[in-house]
C-alpha cells in the first residue's frame, strides 16, 4: 500500500486565531508586524488586508498609505508554534502521525486512515470543513509524497488530491511549489525558469552545479524519489488501538462497548507476542475538540480482557462526554513479557487464590490509588523498626533467608513512642502504662523478649519487649530500654499493636 501524505496550509494562522479571540476584528484590516532596523516590517496579514494589496515583508507605513484604516499589531514571538501544536493535537483524531511544518502548516501520514471516513475525497473534505469552521482558513492537499502534498496545498489550481503515482502533476507548478529558498527562486526566475518543466529535464550535473543540492533534494523528496522524516508531533505508542465512532458516543453504555472492543484488539494482539500489559491509558477526543483521559496500572503483566475491563470500569464515571465521543485511543504505555505461570493463572484451575488477590490489589489501586498499597520483605536487622523494607513488586523476594522468631505486632510503629510505666520488679511485666493522656490497666501479660542491637552498631541499649492486653481487650507491644535501674527515669517505648 503506497504512503499517502496530507499538507494542510492555514493562510492566514496567526491573524484567525487573534480574530477568534477578538471578534471586533473580523471586518477590520490588520497585521503584524515586527521592528527590524527602526522600521515594523508586516509578519502576518488577515484576509482582508490581504485583499488591498498588503502582503507579508511589506513596510508598516507602506502598507498604511495603502489602506488608512490598516490596524497593525506588534507580532507574537511563538505564537503560531503554539497554535500549530494545538491543532496538530486535534488533529490526532484523524491520524496519529503527524508533524508541524513551521511556519504555517501541518503534515499528516494518512497511510491507511482514509476508509474510515468513506474514502479519501470524503476523508480530505472532512478535516477542511471542521478547521474552517472553527475559524481558520485552512487548504488541504493529498498525495503519495509530502512534498507533492505541500505544493498543491499552496499552488495547486484544480484537484487537491493527486492520484497514487501521479506526482508529475506538478510539473506545471512555480519553482517556490518545492519549497526552495527565496533567493534561489529568484535566480531560478531571472533565468527564465518559471516553471518545474523549464528545469526539471536538464542533466543533474547541471543543477547541482549552478543551483546546488538542495534543489536536487526537493525535487527528489516531491517525486518520490527520496523519503523525507517526519519529526513526529507525539510519539506514536507501539501498542495502541483507535476506534472512530460513526456516530458520536454519550452514553455510559456506549463507553463501554467501546472500551471492550479496544481491550480485545489490544489484548490479543498482546497474547499473540506473549506480552501484557503494566500501564494503559484511554484517550476519548470529544466532538467540542476536548479530550478526557483515564488510565489503570497493574501490578503483574496481563493481557485478560476481563479483569483489565473491571479496572476501567471504575472510571468510566469520571469520563465526561459533552456532545459526544468521537474517537477512543486506548494505548498500553508500558508492557512487559508475560510471566508462563501467570499465563495459567488465568484459566482457573485448582491452586490459583494468587489470582484473585493481584486481581484484588489492582481494584483497590484503582479506587483509591496505587500509593495506598504496600508490601514489604524481611531486612537483616534484629531491631524491629529495621527488619523490613518495602518490595518494588509482586514478584520480588527476599535476597537472604531471614527470620524473626517471636510473635510480632500486626502494626509496627515507624519510630517508637515514649510511655509511662508502672510495673513491681526487675523484668516484671508492666502493671499499667499511660499513652497519649489515657490511663490503661494491664490485665494479661508475656515477655520479656531481648532483643541486642547489632554488633556491628555501637549506638542503643538492648530493648526488653512485652507483649501486653489491657482490660479492654487491646493489645500491645512495649519495651524497657536498658537493664532495670530502678530509677523513676526509665525509658519505657510503645512499639507496635496486635490485631
Amino acid at each position: 500500500m503506497p504512503k499517502r501524505f496530507i499538507s494542510i496550509w492555514f493562510r492566514h494562522l496567526t491573524t484567525d486565531w487573534l480574530t477568534l479571540k477578538r471578534p471586533e476584528l473580523a471586518n477590520v484590516p490588520f497585521v503584524f508586524a515586527v521592528k527590524d532596523h527602526g522600521r515594523m516590517l508586516i509578519t502576518a496579514t488577515n484576509s482582508i488586508a490581504e485583499k488591498q494589496g498588503i502582503t507579508t515583508g511589506m513596510v508598516a507605513a507602506d502598507a498604511k498609505a495603502l489602506t488608512v484604516d490598516l490596524h497593525v499589531i506588534d507580532e507574537m514571538p511563538g505564537q503560531n508554534i503554539k497554535l500549530l501544536n494545538a491543532l496538530g493535537e486535534w488533529c490526532i483524531r484523524y491520524t496519529p502521525i503527524i508533524a508541524i511544518d513551521p511556519p504555517d502548516s501541518l503534515l499528516l501520514d494518512v497511510s491507511g486512515c482514509t476508509h474510515l471516513l468513506g474514502g479519501e475525497r470524503n476523508y480530505l473534505k472532512e478535516i477542511v470543513t471542521r478547521l474552517r469552521s472553527k475559524g481558520y482558513d485552512a487548504r488541504a492537499a493529498m498525495a503519495d509524497t509530502i512534498g507533492t502534498a505541500w505544493a498543491i496545498a499552496r499552488f495547486g489550481k484544480v484537484t487537491p488530491i493527486i492520484e497514487s503515482g501521479d506526482q508529475m502533476t506538478l510539473l506545471s507548478l512555480p519553482p517556490a511549489s518545492l519549497r526552495l529558498e527565496a533567493l534561489l527562486v529568484e535566480r531560478l526566475h531571472k533565468l527564465g525558469l518559471r516553471t518545474i518543466s523549464s528545469f526539471i529535464r536538464m542533466p543533474r550535473s547541471v543543477l547541482r552545479r549552478r543551483f546546488g543540492p538542495g534543489l536536487l533534494l526537493r525535487l527528489d523528496q516531491a517525486l518520490g524519489n527520496e523519503d523525507e522524516p517526519l519529526q513526529l508531533l507525539k510519539l506514536v505508542e507501539p501498542y495502541q488501538e483507535r476506534l472512530p465512532c460513526l456516530e458520536a458516543i454519550c452514553t455510559a453504555t456506549g463507553i463501554e462497548i467501546a472500551i471492550k472492543t479496544l481491550l480485545d484488539m489490544l489484548c490479543t494482539r498482546l497474547k499473540s507476542e506473549g506480552k501484557g500489559l503494566r500501564v494503559a491509558v484511554l484517550t476519548c477526543y470529544r466532538v467540542d475538540g476536548k479530550t478526557e483521559q483515564v488510565s489503570i496500572g497493574t501490578n503483574t503483566a496481563t493481557h485478560h480482557t476481563g479483569h483489565l475491563f473491571k479496572l476501567f470500569e471504575l472510571n468510566i464515571a469520571k469520563i465526561e462526554p459533552a456532545l459526544g465521543i468521537e474517537l477512543f485511543v486506548l494505548q498500553a504505555s508500558k508492557v512487559e513479557d508475560v510471566d508462563p505461570v501467570q499465563e495459567k493463572l488465568w484459566v482457573g484451575k485448582p491452586g490459583l487464590e494468587a489470582t484473585s488477590v493481584v486481581q484484588l490489589l489492582d481494584k483497590v489501586a484503582g479506587k483509591v490509588g496505587a500509593h495506598t498499597i504496600r508490601r514489604y520483605l524481611p531486612a537483616e536487622h534484629y531491631w524491629p523498626e529495621r527488619s523490613f523494607q518495602p518490595a518494588k513488586s509482586l514478584k520480588e523476594q527476599a535476597i537472604a533467608n531471614w527470620q524473626v522468631e517471636g510473635f510480632r505486632p500486626t502494626q509496627v510503629l515507624a519510630r517508637p513512642e515514649p510511655v509511662e510505666v508502672t510495673s513491681l520488679l526487675p523484668d516484671y511485666p508492666p502493671m499499667l502504662f499511660r499513652y497519649k493522656d489515657k490511663l490503661h490497666k494491664i490485665a494479661k501479660a508475656d515477655g520479656p523478649e531481648r532483643i541486642e542491637q547489632e554488633w556491628w552498631l555501637q549506638n542503643g541499649e538492648h530493648r526488653d519487649y512485652y507483649n501486653v492486653e489491657d482490660e479492654e481487650g487491646k493489645r500491645y507491644w512495649l519495651f524497657r530500654s536498658g537493664h532495670y535501674s530502678g530509677s523513676p527515669n526509665e525509658q519505657w517505648f510503645i512499639h507496635g499493636f496486635f490485631a
